[in-house]
């Protein structure tokens, strides 16, 4: 029997305004401010529930210089999720904008790619480059919950619950992972940080923070062979997310929108 079809949201959390010259290697010739937002993602039905990254809390928003509009957990709350009884959560990346809060919930089993728990503790973290966007307070936190058994890892491709599956991407780390997500529309892929922004996919150029940029190309062309439509990529950051979905209630209107229907405009997008 075929899983019944996931309703999918993605919950925003933060905002920051970076330049144009942050979002492509090599910069941009229109060098202008750019809104970055940060989101969490849940997809449900009446079997499952299961939360897609965990954001990051008000101290590392201070650090860090973002705005944090919302706490995940209380996002998550707005949607009539208690984090406390989520059963599965997956890490998309160790980030520090996709992996901190795990405390939030205590009966969650998490998901991760293997390779992205040896990346963020293996060499590469002696070098600044690679290790910037993590928090080591994050990664410890995951470490533990490895020795409490409360991982399921992942080498590739896996299944979480029937009807979401997490596929290795790599390049943006080591060990980043898209979550495929089945929906009354067929395929929706959560891309988390395989595209930042549509743009970075659409146009060809990668965005600064990687780790292999050949691999971020490949994983492109698999986040295309994974969706239904190209128009049911989801990015990771792009404020356009929050435009070209409805909000699923009025008074939810720039906290969530609803991934699991069609998109009100093309899903293009170019910073330039």
């Amino acid at each position: 029997m075929d899983p019944e079809p996931y309703e999918v949201y993605a919950v925003r959390y933060a905002t920051a305004v970076r330049r144009s010259t942050d979002i492509y290697i090599g910069g941009d010739a229109h060098d202008a401010p750019v809104p970055m937002d940060y989101f969490i993602w849940l997809a449900r039905n009446r079997q499952h529930t299961v939360v897609i990254d965990t954001g990051f809390d008000q101290a590392a928003a201070t650090r860090r210089g973002r705005q944090l509009l919302r706490s995940p957990g209380d996002g998550l709350r707005m949607l009539g999720v208690s984090p406390e009884e989520v059963a599965h959560v997956v890490i998309t990346h160790l980030h520090y904008d996709h992996a901190g809060n795990l405390a939030l919930f205590p009966r969650a089993r998490f998901h991760l790619q293997d390779s992205e728990m040896a990346y963020a503790t293996g060499r590469y973290m002696s070098v600044p480059f690679f290790a910037y966007a993590y928090e080591l307070d994050d990664v410890v936190a995951m470490v533990r919950l490895a020795y409490a058994g409360r991982i399921e890892f992942h080498e590739g491709t896996g299944e979480v619950v029937p009807g979401i599956t997490v596929h290795h991407i790599g390049g943006h780390t080591r060990g980043l992972q898209a979550v495929r997500v089945l929906t009354r529309l067929g395929w929706v892929v959560l891309a988390s940080d395989a595209a930042h922004y549509l743009d970075n996919m659409i146009s060809g150029r990668p965005f600064p923070i990687v780790a292999d940029v050949t691999q971020m190309f490949q994983g492109w062309q698999t986040l295309r062979r994974l969706a239904s439509a190209e128009r049911h990529i989801v990015p990771g950051h792009d404020p356009l997310v929050m435009q070209r979905y409805r909000a699923p209630e009025p008074h939810l209107d720039g906290v969530a929108v609803r991934l699991d229907e069609e998109p009100q405009q093309d899903n293009t997008h170019n910073t330039r």
